[in-house]
């Protein structure tokens, strides 16, 4: 089986709000029972060539926090119900297609592990229209 055989695709569609402060973007939106994580309200804070992806509430344990920069390695502690583990992200790719209008696409390439137990990689693509 090849590599790209064991992928899995999902997609969902919610409403969001979109506000600019200072030089950053935020994109804020609600997640759903399909995108694994029911009752959490996501945070997108654009700034540059970095995205920082905060998200909170019941379904996030206590809440997470990554920051998305190319060539670049965040660690953190994530927090569950269960005990906290340590997370490392590398992201291999971030692309910022807003248009000054807010209208666009941002596409995120990273690589996740958590506690050296669960390993992936992900990509993340985020499609902003009226």
């Amino acid at each position: 089986m090849a590599a790209d055989d064991d992928e899995d695709l999902m997609e969902f569609v919610t409403e969001g709000k979109l506000y600019e402060k200072g030089d950053s973007r935020y994109l804020i939106y609600d997640e759903s029972e399909f995108s694994g994580f029911p009752g959490c309200k996501t945070t997108l804070k654009l700034t540059g060539d970095t995205i920082r992806m905060k998200r909170i509430g019941k379904g996030a344990g206590f809440g997470a926090e990554f920051i998305f920069e190319k060539g670049k390695r965040f660690s953190s502690r994530y927090q569950t119900p269960y005990g906290s583990m340590d997370m490392e992200v590398l992201t291999s790719e971030v692309v910022n297609n807003l248009s000054e209008e807010g209208f666009g696409d941002i596409h995120i390439d990273y690589q996740v592990s958590i506690g050296g137990v669960a390993e992936g990689r992900n990509r993340l693509r985020i499609q902003v229209t009226q």
